[in-house]
C-alpha cells in the first residue's frame, strides 16, 4: 500500500534521472523565464529614458539569470543574443534615437566585453550546477532506496489480517527519517511494530536497521511479546554502548494478533497509544506504560502487556508522533481522532486501506509542512475464506 505520500502535489522533473529512476525537481517555472522578462523591462527603459543614456547595459545581468535555470548551452545562446540585442539598441536611430556610428562607441564595446564574460561564466556557473544537480540525485537515492530496504512495502495481506502503511519524512524531498514500522506473519501470530527514533540523520537510519532487523529475528522465536521487547531491548543496549550514546533510545508499539482469541496484545513502550476503530467508535487503547526502548535499565519494574478485543468490522491504527504533532497555520496540533470520529464514526467499517488514505489526503490539508517523520500503520483482521 502507501509507502511514501501518495496523494501530494505532483512536482515536475528537471529531467536529471538516475539509473534507479530517481529525479531532481526543477525550479518553478516563473524562474525560467525571469531572463525574459528581464529583457522586456530593459527595452522598456531604453524607450522611455533619454537617449543619451545607455540603458542596454544592463543586459549584461541576463546571462548571470540564466544560469540559475537553464544549462550551459542555453545560457550561451542566451548571451549571444543579449550581445546582439546590445549592438541593436546601440546603432538603431529609427527605434532608439541612437546614431548607427555609436554601435563601436568605447563604452558599447565594453558592454559587449562584459556581456562575454558574464557569459562564459554564467555557463561554467549552469555546468557546475548541473553536475550538482546530478551529484545530490545520487545522493538522495542511495539514502532512498536505503530506506526502501529498511522498510519494505506493507503488503495487503499478511497472515491473518489486512494491512497498510504511510510513510512521509520531514526532510523536504527525501524518505531518509527515524520512524519505523513492520508487520510480520508468525507462528504466534501478526506482531507489528511501530517507532520512533531518537534524534535524526545518518545515526539515526543505523538505529532504525537495528531495531527492525532484531524485530525481524525475535518475532518469529519462541516467547510471547514480551520476550521480542527484551531481545530488542538489548539489542539498543549494544547499540549504544558502540557509539557510545547514553541517551540512545526508541519509543515503540508492540501488538500482537491472536485470531482464535480474536485478541490483540500491545506493549507500550513510551509510544502513542493505538486507536482502535470498531463499531463506528474510535477508541485510544491505553494500557501500563513503559519505559522507551534503551531506558529499560532505569527502571526496576519489567514492562506489562496488555490486550483487547479485536474482531472482524475492526481496525487498529498504529502511528508516530509526527501526525499528532502537525501544526496548522494557528499553531494547533492535527486532531487525530477528531478527524477519524468525523470521518468514520457511525459509519460501516473501513479497512485499512481506507483509513492510511483518508488520513494521507487530510494530514496536507491541516499543514503545509511537515517539520517530523510521520510513519502510520493499519491493520485489521481478515475474513477467512473456505477451503
Amino acid at each position: 500500500m502507501n509507502q511514501s505520500g501518495r496523494g501530494r502535489p505532483t512536482q515536475r522533473l528537471s529531467g536529471l534521472v538516475d539509473s534507479n529512476g530517481f529525479e531532481a525537481p526543477t525550479v518553478p517555472a516563473w524562474m525560467r523565464w525571469l531572463p525574459a522578462l528581464y529583457v522586456l523591462i530593459v527595452l522598456l527603459l531604453e524607450f522611455v529614458t533619454p537617449t543619451q543614456w545607455a540603458v542596454s547595459s544592463l543586459l549584461i545581468a541576463v546571462p548571470v539569470l540564466a544560469a540559475f535555470t537553464h544549462g550551459p548551452v542555453g545560457v550561451a545562446v542566451v548571451t549571444v543574443f543579449a550581445v546582439v540585442l546590445e549592438g541593436v539598441l546601440a546603432g538603431t536611430p529609427c527605434c532608439t534615437g541612437h546614431n548607427i556610428h555609436q554601435l563601436w562607441g568605447n563604452h558599447y564595446v565594453a558592454t559587449y566585453i562584459s556581456t562575454l564574460v558574464v557569459g562564459i561564466m554564467g555557463v561554467a556557473l549552469a555546468g557546475y550546477r548541473r553536475r550538482q544537480q546530478r551529484h545530490l540525485v545520487r545522493v538522495n537515492s542511495v539514502a532512498e532506496a536505503l530506506m526502501r530496504t529498511l522498510l519494505r512495502p506493507v503488503p495487503h495481506r499478511v497472515g491473518k489480517v489486512l494491512a497498510a502503511g504511510l510513510y512521509r519524512s520531514g526532510e523536504i524531498g527525501t524518505m531518509v527519517g527515524g520512524d519505523l514500522y513492520d508487520i510480520r506473519a508468525t507462528p504466534a501470530g501478526e506482531r507489528a511494530i511501530i517507532g520512533d527514533v531518537r534524534g535524526k540523520g545518518l545515526q539515526a537510519v543505523r538505529t532504525v536497521a537495528d531495531i527492525l532487523g532484531s524485530f525481524r529475528e525475535a518475532a518469529y522465536d519462541p516467547g510471547d511479546l514480551l520476550a521480542v521487547a527484551a531481545r530488542m531491548e538489548r539489542r539498543l543496549a549494544h547499540e549504544a554502548a558502540e557509539i557510545p550514546d547514553d541517551e540512545l533510545f526508541v519509543t515503540a508499539a508492540l501488538v500482537e494478533y491472536d485470531a482464535r482469541a480474536q485478541q490483540v496484545t500491545i506493549i507500550n513502550h513510551g509510544h502513542i497509544e493505538p486507536v482502535l476503530i470498531s463499531g463506528g467508535e474510535v477508541t485510544a487503547l491505553t494500557g501500563p506504560p513503559a519505559l522507551p526502548l534503551g531506558l529499560g535499565g532505569l527502571s526496576a519494574e519489567p514492562p506489562v502487556s496488555y490486550t483487547h478485543r479485536f474482531a472482524h468490522g475492526d481496525v487498529l491504527l498504529l502511528c508516530t508522533d509526527g501526525l499528532i504533532e502537525a501544526r496548522d497555520h494557528t499553531g494547533a496540533f492535527y486532531p487525530l481522532l477528531d478527524r477519524l470520529i468525523q470521518r468514520f464514526g457511525g459509519r460501516p467499517a473501513p479497512g485499512p486501506a481506507d483509513v492510511i488514505d483518508f488520513l494521507n489526503a487530510d494530514l496536507p490539508r491541516h499543514t503545509r509542512i511537515l517539520h517530523d517523520d510521520v510513519a502510520i500503520l493499519a491493520i485489521a483482521p481478515r475474513v477467512e475464506e473456505p477451503e
